[in-house]
């Protein structure tokens, strides 16, 4: 049995699901407004902290292109890969994270899949037990704007798996 190396794999073969649309060419506006926005968003968050608010967010979505982009900037971020390979299963594995972090992650699961059309109290009340006012504010606007990020990605289907750290964000 011949096995193909994940990186060899996508070196060779074609996205199985191509881009639909271009949409940041096709709305250039939209597109500085959201780079501007995902900016002011993060600025006072730890840099780690916002890339596993990201991935995790970027998890819950589905979008690729989003977990591609903020699994190689967490790690250029000096994250470690065991923790961002666990944090799709972070309620099993609350040991690798701070209980900050396990807020944060919490927090960011209630914002992202508001099944109940809410927050619950409890979930923020916990956020807020460790985060400022003013940095959990910062926490819950980086959330919503990784939601919309994730909402454009997989509406239009971008293909993951060309985004190098340093390159000018989403």
């Amino acid at each position: 049995m011949t096995t193909i190396s994940h990186a060899h794999a996508s070196a060779e073969h074609a996205p199985e699901h191509p881009a639909r649309l271009p949409w940041a060419k096709l709305a250039p506006d939209v597109y500085k407004a959201m780079v501007r926005l995902d900016v002011a968003a993060t600025t006072g968050l730890d840099p780690v902290l916002a890339e596993l608010v990201k991935i995790r967010a970027s998890q819950l979505n589905r979008c690729a292109l989003c977990l591609d982009m903020h699994t190689k900037d967490a790690l250029a971020a000096g994250e470690s890969v065991e923790r961002i390979i666990q944090l799709d299963a972070w309620q099993e594995s609350r040991h690798f994270y701070t209980e900050r972090e396990l807020a944060a992650i919490e927090l960011t699961d209630a914002v992202t899949v508001l099944t109940d059309g809410f927050v619950p109290d409890e979930v923020y009340a916990k956020a807020a037990g460790h985060f400022e006012e003013a940095e959990l504010a910062q926490l819950i606007a980086a959330i919503t704007v990784i939601n919309a990020w994730n909402r454009f990605g997989v509406a239009t289907r971008q293909v993951p798996g060309h985004y190098t750290p340093g390159d000018i964000k989403h």
